[in-house]
């Protein structure tokens, strides 16, 4: 995809981040949360070192990728829990594919050795996707919790590292 670049997302990405990440929860398919949060919690709750964008040739932001830390233990230092999020304008492009692969390669070389996600079962295009970068089902949490006033189920998925051990 010539016309799009993958790079390190910066506080000055925070307006399109932050407005992607908004759309997607007005979706309904992307997340128990409905308001995104600010740039300060965000960037609070997110590695530094495991966030990307996706660019076009203007330097646009088209969607994201960032990784938070699962637990606080030690033992639990080589696994996180993604989100990947594309502009609704943008999707069917590739990019969080493009996005994925890049996140992937830095928790790889970062020494992590499994990512995780929960995806609602009706987001059929993210399993999809999730399925294609690598990532397994290892179960469904039903009516974990309530969204817009309906019980709603969690698909859990991995991706452990075949070269981190």
């Amino acid at each position: 995809m010539a016309d799009v670049t993958v790079r390190p997302m910066t506080a000055a990405d925070a307006e399109r981040v932050l407005a992607i990440y908004q759309a997607g929860l007005d979706g309904g398919d992307a997340s128990f949360e409905t308001v995104a949060p600010t740039w300060a919690a965000f960037d609070a709750g997110r590695h530094a070192a495991h966030r990307f964008v996706a660019v076009d040739a203007d330097d646009t932001v088209l969607g994201w990728v960032a990784v938070s830390p699962t637990s606080a233990r030690p033992v639990y230092a080589g696994v996180v829990e993604h989100s990947v999020y594309v502009d609704p304008a943008a999707r069917g492009r590739g990019l969080a594919t493009l996005l994925l692969d890049a996140l992937i390669a830095a928790t790889e070389a970062a020494g992590i050795w499994t990512v995780q996600s929960g995806i609602f079962p009706e987001n059929e295009a993210s399993l999809a996707l999730h399925r294609r970068a690598g990532f397994r089902v290892i179960g469904t949490r039903e009516r974990v919790g309530r969204h817009h006033g309906r019980w709603r189920d969690v698909v859990l998925l991995e991706r452990r590292s075949p070269v981190v051990h």
